[in-house]
């Protein structure tokens, strides 16, 4: 017996709700629908459905192994699905967001490559550091920095980072070079404002969480007159670690208080709960994905 095609017939029957109309449906004789029902219900010791001349009903354990078999079907023709969708050239609009940075170092990038393989795509990248409800503003794809608490949105992992201290050596030749979190008490600090981020800086020291109240010098909302400043040794800054790769590789600012950073946080790309994504969204993230899971790991 071809157990995917009797379970096709039996869902077929309890959908129309009559053997004729499934094998109607099928393409097939009643003669062969009711032969596919027999064995199936031989094959699992089981009556599935109570059949009379006038009428036919559902037993406790057709009931739920009909839930069961219509979920398996469904899977199976999304995965078929799914792989043909890879072979039709990707079309059309595609909304994507990102943190503002990460966008223009990363995103951007990705998008132009992207756009270089499938000009048949319309992408519009929307830099944002707010987190923006995507079902509501129509996006289909973003990346999202932290935990998603969202339970209807789908991460595909793309790597992590942490939020590091970030000092530039003329600072800490002048001001000197803190060597745990309640130190910063005594050093100048620069704040980057945002709806995400805390006033306080957190650390962790084995398992315990550390708040510091750093005293700010500077405040802005903006992440690169924030690293601009912090080169020029304005004060200690605060940052997620691909913010200021390219400076910590030249020397630039040094990395403090490594052994008290609080865990990374998590990267990934998101969109809202589908049981199949489009070509063009699928295309996207199998083509950025391992580029920005690089990046990522390059960064530390």
């Amino acid at each position: 017996m071809d157990k995917l095609r009797a379970m096709t017939t039996f869902v077929r029957i309890v959908e129309t709700g009559s053997l004729t109309a499934a094998a109607d449906h099928l393409g097939t004789s009643p003669t062969s629908v009711v032969r596919s029902l027999s064995a199936l219900e031989k094959a699992l010791g089981v009556r599935l459905l109570n059949r009379t001349t006038r009428r036919m009903a559902l037993t406790d354990e057709g009931r739920d192994y009909f839930e069961r078999c219509r979920h398996l079907l469904q899977d199976v023709e999304e995965a078929e699905t799914a792989l043909l969708a890879r072979q039709v050239n990707p079309a059309g609009r595609l909304v994507i967001t990102a943190p503002v940075m990460f966008g223009r170092l990363h995103v951007g990038p990705a998008v132009a490559d992207f756009l270089a393989e499938y000009p048949e795509v319309r992408i519009e990248l929307l830099l944002l550091d707010r987190v923006v409800d995507l079902i509501d503003e129509g996006i289909d794809l973003a990346v999202r920095i932290g935990t998603l608490p969202e339970s209807s949105l789908v991460a595909v992992p793309l790597g992590t980072t942490r939020r590091i201290v970030c000092a530039s050596p003329d600072y800490l030749a002048a001001h000197g070079q803190p060597e745990n979190p309640d130190e910063l008490q005594n050093h100048r600090g620069i704040r980057i404002t945002g709806s995400s981020l805390e006033p306080d800086w957190l650390f962790q020291d084995d398992g315990r969480v550390i708040r510091v109240a750093m005293p700010h010098i500077l405040t802005t909302n903006h992440i690169d007159f924030a690293i601009d400043a912090c080169v020029k040794g304005v004060g200690c800054g605060r940052f997620l670690a691909y913010q200021v790769r390219e400076q910590l590789a030249l020397g630039k600012l040094v990395r403090l208080l490594r052994a008290y950073e609080p865990p990374a946080l998590p990267v990934n790309f998101a969109y809202p709960h589908a049981r199949l994504l489009s070509t063009r969204v699928r295309a996207f993230i199998d083509r950025a994905a391992p580029v920005l899971r690089e990046k990522l790991m390059e960064s530390g």
